[in-house]
């Protein structure tokens, strides 16, 4: 963009600096920022990105974006070489920078939402699109009012994009899909994130479905195993273009013979009864077979060949912290799932823990946070399914986990160890985890079990 557009579209001042110059990558980081930079100074509830402006220019930023700072006339001088721009607001700035960027790609756009799932999601649909299209999509899981707009500012000569877009009350999607304009949207379930800010999982699903209200034409792909998804399916069916895939309920795409394994699964994709599809998926775990349904519906929607969706399927990568299984030097298995935690997510990772072969099978499993008042209910239940898939030691740490040990007590050969910091976790695996076991490590971020898989 040059500057002149930048000033239009924001509505900013030029304190100094060319109107004609050009800048290409956006940064709101003075820790990465790199040669050549725009840095915009986004306003958080801790500090002021604009207070920032002078060391990214010195780390080598071409211009910044920053609120009224008084700016002397010294300061002028010394950064002559330099383009500061002043806007009322540089939140504000990057949303309608992003908007205006948005509007210059004719592409498809897919936004992908749900109560778990999203981000792997989102990387097998991505890989599937990037076998025709040069494809961008959201880096790691930045999904949200920031990290949408800064990714579609990277934006350059891609042919389409994959946004993943997260929230955690009523008007946070409205944002964001009035940002991205999506041609596609995806809703992958409907389950009790944030359920203590939306009350039911009714209004999480009318939250998630503010990612119509985006897009010139409706059409978005379902889960339709869902069981709020379907009903919604039910009685829109005939309003909205709704594409549908499953394992249970009839679908459009569908999956038959399904062979689950440790490391990979196989099935067949049935499409409307017509042609079947062999799908080889990378990772294990039944859920990972609904993201490849997924994966699969949006390639045919976008007309991808029926090898090129194989080929993105057998090949896509996860975000780290998510699902991520390494082998230890000791012989044991690490199964790094500690990005987040849903009483859903919690089931299908104990699920696939059950399943696997391993000697002994061990969850650490921390607090699963913004479920309000149904946090005592839900963690409960997250300690049933630990007993119905035959965990043998569970390790539990949290304000919850007295309701996840009391749920998990109906297995009387389980043995439960409850520690108080993460350091104590990681001492207690040091001293019992052995050749053939396996541990999953599992919380809401906030508890940063992710430390412990890094030390492990």
């Amino acid at each position: 963009m040059k500057v002149e557009e930048i000033l239009n579209v924001t509505k900013g001042k030029l304190i100094i600096g060319n109107l004609e110059s050009e800048v290409e990558n956006f940064s709101k980081d003075t820790r990465t920022i790199q040669n050549g930079d725009i840095y915009i100074g986004i306003k958080g509830d801790k500090f002021d990105g604009s207070d920032f402006w002078k060391q990214a220019l010195d780390s080598g930023a071409k211009a910044v974006i920053i609120s009224k700072k008084n700016i002397t006339e010294n300061e002028k001088k010394e950064y002559k070489d330099k383009i500061i721009i002043e806007v009322e607001d540089t939140l504000n700035a990057l949303y309608e920078l992003a908007k205006y960027k948005r509007k210059q790609y004719n592409i498809p756009v897919v936004a992908i939402t749900g109560s778990v799932g999203k981000t792997s999601t989102k990387d097998i649909v991505a890989n599937v699109l990037s076998q025709k299209f040069k494809t961008l999509k959201t880096e790691g899981n930045f999904n949200n009012n920031i990290g949408l707009p800064m990714t579609i500012l990277r934006l350059k000569n891609h042919e389409a994009l994959v946004v993943e877009m997260g929230m955690n009350h009523f008007g946070e999607i409205r944002l964001l899909t009035q940002i991205a304009k999506p041609t596609l949207a995806v809703i992958t379930n409907i389950g009790t994130s944030h359920i203590g800010n939306l009350g039911s999982r009714e209004n999480i699903l009318k939250a998630k479905l503010e990612i119509l209200e985006g897009m010139e034409i409706p059409k978005i792909v379902i889960n339709n195993d869902n069981d709020l998804l379907h009903n919604w399916f039910e009685k829109n069916k005939k309003m909205i273009e709704i594409h549908t895939y499953g394992i249970t309920n009839k679908s459009k795409i569908m999956a038959k013979d399904i062979q689950l394994g440790e490391e990979n699964s196989t099935f067949l994709a049935n499409i409307e009864n017509k042609e079947n599809i062999e799908i080889d998926v990378p990772i294990g775990g039944e859920h990972f077979i609904y993201n490849a349904l997924c994966g699969i519906m949006v390639g045919k929607i976008f007309g991808l060949s029926n090898e090129q969706i194989q080929n993105g399927i057998s090949t896509f990568e996860l975000t780290k912290k998510r699902m991520d299984i390494k082998e230890l030097k000791n012989g044991a298995t690490i199964i790094n799932d500690s990005y987040n935690a849903s009483y859903e997510s919690m089931k299908a990772s104990l699920e696939y823990l059950r399943k696997r072969t391993d000697v002994r099978k061990i969850a650490v499993l921390g607090d699963m946070l913004e479920l309000g008042e149904f946090s005592e209910e839900l963690h409960q239940k997250v300690g049933e399914e630990v007993a119905k898939n035959k965990i043998n030691i569970l390790i539990c740490r949290g304000k919850y986990s007295e309701k996840i040990i009391e749920g998990a007590k109906e297995n009387k050969n389980l043995q439960i160890i409850k520690v108080q910091t993460n350091e104590e976790i990681l001492d207690k695996l040091k001293e019992i985890l052995r050749e053939g076991d396996v541990v999953l490590i599992k919380a809401s971020n906030a508890m940063k079990f992710y430390e412990i898989c890094q030390k492990l």
